[in-house]
């Protein structure tokens, strides 16, 4: 990729100055003796001495708990190390650290339903929640689950569950009932938090059908308890089996001062699942002190989020970035919680909430961004946003144009952070920092702490050359293990089996001149046409610069001995892939990557599978054209669109 030597966007001398990463570096120049004179050396230090940064980190945040004697044992060896192994903390503990009238939680629920939680109030909720469940016999190590929206109600049961060391563990209603069986079935929690129904684009939407399918299917729950949303629900809890109401659930229990169990530092917090697409979905458990010091590090020193700012991430219960935003009220913010379709009222609704709780950080995902390019909405000139500082963007890669149609249409002044890591780590690799200049088409660092490198094949490091991203020294959100993996030998063979103690995550990256880095797709999904590797974004970025295209996907075809390059392609109402815009697509590809990115075959489609979260199924349309089987298909949201790419008879010559 071509590097642009002029930054986009940078930090006024005065954000820095105020900046939680300028008073950290201060701290750490007095720990390690020495000047920090910039990023680079800082995240040198980080790495260099793993141990003694994640000890900065947990003093500077504040960590409530005791940290005990040694911050690191066995650093060398990444499935052996062990950080804080004498520690005691509480993840709810260090959530709910503020008390008194100012705002914890607002939510809207499209534009049907709107709350507003006070820190008392959420307090209140969850001392109710946490008697409840201690009567229900919930003990630590016990799973919780939540098939809920993004709402208050969600957290608050969050932090209940977590504040006696049960497990929490959740996905969104817009699950299947095979996907939601697939995960909670394998996790068997004892209580299941579900709502009477949602919105989702103006419509109600139904779910006791599903919520039937999952009484019969999860025998370890032991209650169902509905939340109210649609405002049905004693109808909604009496129609279905071993099913309470919220209220009736927390109805004897009056509010009294929290209990936190304070527990191991990787004692099991969340189980998160993968996106199930070649199999059963890996339930991976990630661990208490690693997940809450993750957050705090990329939330404080990264994203620069102070006591009082208006967090924002559009995400489900289903997304690791919910449990990623929920963090934040370790760090006094204040969240925005949404659910719905993020386009609902001709795409101004988050807009519209934006501007009213004047958020301070909007995060989405890059098809957000790239969706709003293709509608007529300028929140720029159309909101008053003069408290955003920040515009987070992952679940793919922000293209370049995204870029300048940010700074062109939000906000001059902000940071533009594009970050990737993934539900593995519950946090990043590599992501923004408010105190960088913003290159186009770069997420601009590595993260503090994390010992991140581009390998060639052959296991060498490379740089400005692309590779597979790598993690070279242990850090502290690494999962604890898989559930009922007891040997960990799915665990290591998922991440250290291609480089010996060496985490492979499985994206296709490169490190730029800048020390940022460019992400070109998932390794396993990128193309190899004459045995030339070519990541599947840098054909993205080409196409959907197209207004006519919608969103695009492409596979390698197994040809002739070779491999050839497939494009699909999902154009707009009315449009139509005719010679002509084949031709042009073809000339942009070649003029804007390379002839070898050229597809052989174009070919538009109706619709393009994807996953729950939103993410394109580059794999599961490789096996379809090649006639091999989809293993889950309740991993996807719409998996009927495989239909569309079976038998193509373009694919036959």
């Amino acid at each position: 990729m071509q590097q642009l030597t002029q930054p986009i966007w940078q930090p006024s001398a005065e954000r820095i100055a105020g900046s939680h990463l300028h008073a950290f570096t201060r701290l750490a120049e007095a720990a390690y003796d020495r000047a920090l004179p910039d990023y680079q050396t800082l995240w040198q230090a980080s790495v260099d001495d793993p141990g003694r940064f994640w000890a900065l980190v947990w003093d500077y945040c504040g960590v409530l708990g005791d940290k005990g004697g040694s911050a690191l044992e066995q650093a060398d060896n990444m499935l052996a190390a062990r950080f804080f192994p004498e520690a005691r903390l509480n993840y709810a503990e260090n959530l709910l650290r503020h008390d008194g009238d100012a705002t914890a939680l607002v939510f809207w629920g499209e534009d049907k339903v709107k709350s507003r939680y006070s820190w008392q109030q959420l307090r209140q909720l969850v001392s109710r929640l946490q008697q409840a469940m201690q009567a229900a016999g919930i003990v630590a190590g016990d799973r919780v689950a939540g098939f809920l929206p993004n709402m208050p109600e969600t957290v608050a049961a969050m932090l209940a569950a977590t504040s006696l060391g049960a497990v929490w563990t959740s996905c969104s209603p817009d699950f299947g009932i095979d996907g939601a069986i697939d995960r909670f079935g394998q996790t068997e929690p004892k209580l299941l938090f579900c709502p009477d129904g949602y919105w989702y684009g103006g419509k109600q939407i139904d779910i006791r059908d599903k919520m039937q399918a999952l009484a019969a299917g999860l025998p370890s729950v032991q209650q169902f308890i509905a939340v109210p949303y649609l405002g049905e629900t004693a109808a909604f809890a009496a129609s279905l089996p071993r099913t309470i109401t919220l209220d009736d659930f927390i109805a004897r229990f009056t509010a009294r001062p929290l209990q936190f169990v304070r527990v191991k530092f990787n004692h099991p917090l969340f189980i998160l699942y993968s996106s199930g697409t070649t199999g059963k979905p890996k339930c991976i458990v990630h661990g208490t002190g690693g997940s809450l010091l993750q957050h705090l590090k990329e939330h404080q020193l990264h994203a620069d989020i102070h006591h009082g700012d208006h967090l924002f991430y559009f995400t489900t219960c289903g997304w690791m970035m919910w449990n990623w935003l929920v963090s934040g009220l370790a760090s006094g913010a204040a969240l925005m919680l949404y659910d719905g379709s993020p386009f609902a009222n001709q795409g101004r609704i988050l807009w519209e909430y934006a501007q009213q709780w004047q958020f301070t950080q909007f995060g989405t995902s890059a098809k957000y961004i790239d969706g709003l390019r293709k509608i007529n909405l300028t929140p720029a000139t159309q909101y008053r946003l003069d408290a955003l500082r920040a515009v987070f963007s992952t679940g793919s890669p922000l293209m370049a144009e995204s870029f300048d149609w940010v700074y062109a249409n939000i906000k001059q002044d902000i940071n533009l952070a594009s970050i990737s890591g993934g539900t593995d780590i519950v946090s990043c690799f590599a992501l923004g920092c408010a105190n960088l200049p913003v290159y186009r088409g770069e997420l601009q660092c590595r993260g503090l702490g994390m010992a991140v490198d581009i390998f060639n094949s052959y296991g060498r490091p490379v740089r400005q050359e692309k590779g597979e991203l790598v993690c070279t020294r242990p850090f502290p959100s690494m999962p604890v293990g898989f559930w009922q993996d007891e040997q960990g030998s799915k665990y290591r063979q998922a991440y250290f089996g291609r480089f010996d103690n060496v985490w492979c995550h499985g994206d296709y990256a490169e490190l730029t001149a800048h020390n940022g880095m460019v992400i070109y797709g998932r390794s396993d999904a990128v193309l190899n046409p004459g045995g030339v590797r070519i990541g599947t974004a840098e054909i993205y970025r080409q196409v959907e610069s197209f207004p006519e295209v919608v969103e695009s996907l492409a596979v390698g075809q197994r040809w002739q001995d070779d491999e050839r390059v497939v494009l699909f392609v999902r154009l707009q109402q009315g449009q139509v892939l005719d010679d002509a815009l084949v031709n042009r697509l073809r000339e942009q590809i070649k003029r804007g990557a390379s002839p070898r990115h050229v597809p052989a075959r174009i070919i538009a489609v109706a619709d393009i599978p994807r996953t729950i979260s939103g993410k394109i199924v580059e794999l599961a349309v490789k096996n379809v054209i090649h006639g091999e089987p989809v293993n889950n298909l309740s991993a996807l949201a719409n998996p009927e669109a495989l239909q569309l790419f079976a038998n193509l008879q373009q694919l036959q010559n």
